[in-house]
């Protein structure tokens, strides 16, 4: 995953081009996944902002049949599923799509391919900083979600009984452990005995593998568990069959966890794609990379379920309205669990600070190893 030094004012800008119309003609949006779209997860939460984008006027989607994550796009294999993925692209070039979003993330060769091929389309996938081979019209966005594990942790310190919350981690990428250590930074707002046990999993969406590791961390105690995986269900699943609560990431999974879900981070894509439609409708052109959390409606918390306390409702409340003024959470000095200062003394990362998206360490407070 590539990253850079800071990101771009631009980055925050807004989508629409103020003072140009839309064209009066019918304007087909084309999606496709890497997953399934119904995966309570990364790949849904992007369908249903497809389905919103569905219900503006003159719009029309067209969707990709459902892709299996193991097209494995960045590693040149050239075999079915590759082919299907690229042959996806093209036809929804085909059908009329004037953007194609992809589920596809940071190194994605094929998108790149299909921008040279169908220079006229506007082609998105998610990565955490400007894409650095742009050619055509290929661009990326993402949202702050950390910001949205920062208020989980929040909540889940006011949850905890026994001061250890369990954290599902797939790959140690630098978004996934800025996930981990904003989880714990909330929980500390709120419980400063409060410890986050993490355990990686080695990949995005394997049911057994992630309740199996759920199970383990219920078993050393964990009385909280979230995640980040690309299908969190099996993880709120296991957590709810052992009588614990959870809190979400990507997708608002409360209906697995009637009696323990706490809250969730979501991702809330509807009113960023409204803006790249609008923009390619009025002929303008779209930024090289959008990003943007709760201050951009870019990210949301699920609503409130049974498993939230009012304490933690009303510290969760509060640091939501945080987020959404700004309000840093990592505020130096800040050490490693290895012992070792990543944020001086007196140093604040903004929201879209690279060094976050750079994260390569886990804070002092996690219990667990970088695989």
């Amino acid at each position: 995953m590539k990253r850079r030094a800071l990101l771009a004012a631009a980055a925050l800008a807004p989508l629409t081009v103020p003072g140009r119309p839309a064209q009066a003609a019918g304007f087909t949006v084309g999606f496709v996944y890497i997953g399934p779209r119904l995966d309570w997860g990364w790949n849904q939460s992007h369908a249903v902002a497809a389905a919103e984008l569905a219900r503006l006027p003159g719009v029309r989607l067209v969707e990709a049949p459902y892709l299996p994550e193991s097209t494995d796009y960045g590693s040149g294999r050239d075999d079915v599923a590759t082919r299907a993925y690229a042959g996806a692209l093209g036809g929804l070039v085909a059908a009329g799509a004037g953007i194609v979003i992809s589920t596809a993330f940071d190194n994605d060769p094929f998108l790149r391919t299909a921008a040279r091929r169908f220079p006229a389309t506007a082609f998105r996938q998610a990565s955490l900083l400007p894409l650095k081979e742009r050619p055509g019209r290929l661009g990326s966005q993402n949202a702050l979600i950390y910001q949205g594990h920062y208020v989980n942790g929040v909540a889940a310190g006011l949850s905890t009984r026994t001061n250890r919350l369990g954290f599902v981690a797939g790959l140690p990428l630098g978004s996934v452990l800025l996930n981990v250590n904003a989880f714990l930074l909330g929980a500390r707002r709120t419980n400063p005995q409060a410890k986050v046990h993490v355990t990686f999993t080695g990949g995005w969406e394997d049911a057994m593998r992630d309740a199996a590791a759920t199970n383990a961390l219920i078993d050393a105690g964990c009385d909280v568990i979230t995640c980040h995986l690309d299908a969190p269900a099996p993880v709120i699943a296991t957590a709810e069959s052992r009588g614990v609560r959870s809190c979400g990431h990507a997708f608002d999974q409360a209906p697995l966890a009637p009696r323990g879900y706490i809250t969730g981070a979501e991702y809330h894509w509807t009113a960023m794609f409204r803006g790249l439609v609008e923009t390619c409708r009025a002929g303008g052109v779209l930024p090289e990379f959008v990003t943007g959390g709760y201050a951009q409606d870019y990210v949301r918390s699920s609503p409130f379920a049974a498993g939230a306390s009012p304490e933690a409702i009303a510290a969760a409340t509060d640091a939501i309205a945080a987020m959404k003024e700004g309000q840093p959470i990592f505020i130096g000095p800040l050490d490693d669990n290895r012992g070792r200062r990543v944020l001086p003394a007196g140093t604040v990362l903004d929201a879209t600070a690279e060094a976050l998206q750079r994260t390569d360490y886990l804070l002092d407070g996690v219990v667990g190893t970088i695989p």
